[in-house]
């Protein structure tokens, strides 16, 4: 996640150089573009007291007495202890331009990470699944006991895929920009695409290797994710083929809609390895079937607020 949240901060940054005219001169040079970014995102960083008019007068003055004798003797200079964490954080702020999706996926696994936002986001839905589903877990929504001993692996894993979900709304909004014509998201058309490719390929393994770590993964739990995977992937189909105003299959919409819970599912099988308990087949059978009824007739009755672009979708056929 943080690689993510990294490469999209660093997209924004080349649209705001683009947008004051201020990338490299080096046309095919992305790297240089990425250098600039980069290297901006340090200058506004806090450091002390200085603040960002101290920080411009300072580069001011001393930027054009450094050469590149001065930097190699720099690098030099590094002991070994140096040198490594000068490479950590190269390859950290670098991670998202230049790691595929495999080290993404590898070094985010020991620390995903979710936002405030996305735990305020996920509020409603854990509060729904709590009274809701607790009463199959033969748990008592009422008892502070039974939700707050199971609350922290439900709001971790709920929290996690909201923020991922926000992630792939704004991938959406992104796909559909560039097929209007915004100059500044066409110019990073290949930025964009190495994280669509993040994002598809490896967006759960920090959570399945957490839920892993703790002994609560289960296969049914994996197939559930990969199901919110191909949501997501379907959520940006969608969105594409809106933006760019081709044909939209029914067919991608109605499985759109069933994958949709596929995180109420998540909590309740979590809630099943937390209790130690067999999976009750009948009623996530007939949870499953409920959710798709729920999902279909808010939607059709415009009083799902987040319904993403599905919902927007359904109402406008």
């Amino acid at each position: 996640m943080e690689a993510l949240r990294n490469l999209e901060q660093v997209q924004r940054t080349l649209s705001l150089l683009q947008g004051h005219d201020l990338s490299s001169n080096h046309r095919h040079d992305d790297d240089s573009d990425r250098f600039l970014a980069n290297f901006l995102l340090f200058i506004v960083k806090p450091c002390g007291t200085l603040d960002l008019k101290q920080k411009y007068d300072l580069i001011s003055e001393n930027l054009p007495k450094i050469s590149p004798a001065i930097l190699e003797e720099t690098v030099v200079s590094l002991n070994e202890e140096d040198k490594r964490h000068c490479d950590e954080h190269l390859t950290e702020c670098c991670l998202a331009d230049k790691k595929d999706v495999d080290s993404i996926g590898t070094d985010t696994a020991e620390l995903p990470m979710i936002g405030l936002d996305a735990m305020q986001r996920a509020n409603s839905t854990l509060e729904d699944f709590c009274r809701s589903y607790f009463m199959f877990h033969e748990l008592d929504v009422n008892r502070p006991e039974s939700v707050f001993r199971y609350l922290p692996i439900l709001s971790f894993a709920e929290s996690y895929i909201y923020q991922l979900d926000s992630i792939n709304e704004e991938i959406s909004n992104i796909s559909g920009e560039i097929a209007i014509g915004n100059t500044a998201k066409e110019r990073n058309q290949r930025l964009t695409d190495k994280f669509v490719e993040a994002f598809k390929t490896g967006a759960s393994r920090p959570l399945v290797f957490l839920l892993d770590r703790h002994g609560l993964l289960t296969e049914r739990i994996r197939a559930e994710l990969n199901f919110g995977e191909e949501y997501w992937a379907l959520e940006r189909k969608l969105c594409h083929a809106l933006a760019n105003k081709k044909k939209i299959l029914i067919e991608d919409v109605m499985r759109a809609i069933h994958l949709k819970s596929f995180d109420y599912r998540v909590l309740s099988l979590l809630l099943y390895q937390l209790r130690e308990i067999q999976v009750n087949e009948m009623h996530m059978e007939f949870l499953s079937i409920s959710e798709f009824l729920v999902e279909h007739e808010l939607i059709l009755n415009q009083q799902h607020i987040d319904g993403g672009v599905v919902g927007l979708i359904m109402r406008m056929m």
